[in-house]
């Protein structure tokens, strides 16, 4: 391997683009893969595709030549070795399966396409293989990769992989979230039982991303624990290949591929509710996730992702208005107030005087019957002694 990066050391020429490398696939799908039967992201197609939005793959690099990606993937950078190829040569396969996942087109014959089609990707190389490594020197790689990231305005950051935890990548995550980045990694696949969590997907603030495979199940090599905040499918995936215009099947899947699809979600989010913060992306994501029985749990943390309600539903309380909530109204001056005004005292003093002359017409009436008038006395009235009548 070193031995075949060596031989990349030709400086580009003007207009050069990256050639084909990595694996070539096989023959394209011939029916909607199960995912996006599931997650179903064109219903939040008729409020955004993503469009404006950046969003940065740290991977195995990216490439930009299959059709599904072609005009989807931005000139990046390379931190582990290929850096004339900025980020656009893909020896793994890995992620270009990714992006495809995430941005993939829309117009290209293909039962296929990306959660997020309007997005743009940055390739950022860091992964020469999908092999397990422990090496020392990947935490750091990752760390100046994220970094990179945010410096050139990715807006979603997906990290589909695993490495060692180590302060430096740890503080990288941290600036990416203070500059209104959403981090979105692998909850991890184990290959053995453990207890600790993956990482970066661990560290506070970044979405931590479980799989399930076609019937909603937990995927059985998809780490749980506590840090799980939502799932995707993570099993039976097809997405494009880096050497040509085939594809790549992976029955086992991986939380690589769920991650995938939530940073798509993601920016779908992003390009619908630019001002959100990290924490309220994620907030809206587990809060309109097709959420487990229970409510959340360690194998799907809050649920499986809703593209459609992530970006459609109204989010708030009376304090704090949903998002898209209509404006309170603006009160109108009435033209007409004083004479409604006028009009109302009118009619409550004509009620009030009908309601006196109909309860005082039966007294008069009464009255008259037996001889009052106004300014005299009945004549066989008493006097005021109590004396009957005088004489005439």
């Amino acid at each position: 391997m070193v031995a075949l990066l060596a031989t990349f050391v030709v400086p580009p020429a003007p207009g050069w683009a990256a050639p084909r490398c990595g694996p070539a696939g096989e023959a394209a799908p011939t029916g909607t893969p199960w995912p996006l039967r599931r997650l179903e992201p064109s219903a939040a197609w008729r409020m955004t595709r993503g469009g404006g939005v950046i969003v940065a793959v740290i991977d195995s690099g990216v490439s930009a030549n299959h059709p599904v990606l072609k005009g989807q993937v931005l000139t990046g950078r390379d931190f582990s070795g290929l850096p004339q190829r900025d980020g656009q040569c893909d020896l793994a396969g890995h992620g270009t399966m990714v992006a495809g996942i995430i941005a993939g087109r829309t117009d290209t014959g293909t039962p296929f396409s990306g959660v997020a089609p309007g997005t743009r990707i940055l390739p950022i190389r860091v992964l020469p293989d999908t092999r397990r490594t422990n090496d020392e020197s990947l935490p750091g790689q990752i760390a100046q990769a994220i970094r990179y990231a945010v410096d050139n305005n990715a807006k979603v950051i997906n990290l589909s992989l695993e490495t060692l935890p180590t302060q430096q990548l740890a503080n990288a995550i941290e600036y990416a979230l203070d500059n209104r980045v959403v981090v979105v990694a692998a909850a991890g696949n184990q290959q053995q039982q453990r207890d600790q969590p993956a990482y970066p997907a661990g560290y506070p603030g970044v979405i931590a991303v479980a799989g399930i495979d076609e019937q909603g199940g937990h995927v059985g090599t998809s780490i749980s624990g506590e840090y799980v905040d939502v799932a995707a499918p993570g099993h039976n995936i097809v997405a494009p290949a880096p050497g040509g215009d085939g594809w790549l099947t992976e029955p086992e899947g991986g939380t690589s591929f769920a991650a995938a699809y939530v940073s798509g979600v993601a920016a779908l989010i992003r390009a619908v509710h630019p001002e959100l913060t990290p924490a309220q992306v994620a907030s809206r994501l587990t809060r309109t996730a097709d959420a487990p029985p229970e409510g959340r749990n360690p194998q799907v943390g809050h649920g499986v992702v809703n593209p459609y309600r992530a970006v459609a539903t109204l989010l708030g309380s009376r304090g704090n208005p949903p998002l898209g909530a209509m404006a309170e109204p603006v009160p109108v001056p009435d033209p007409l107030a004083r004479e409604r005004v006028v009009a109302i005292w009118a009619v409550s003093v004509g009620s009030l005087l009908a309601i006196v002359l109909l309860v005082s017409r039966p007294i008069i009436r009464l009255g008259r019957r037996r001889g009052w008038r106004p300014g005299r006395r009945r004549l066989d009235a008493p006097d005021d002694h109590g004396r009957g009548p005088k004489p005439a």
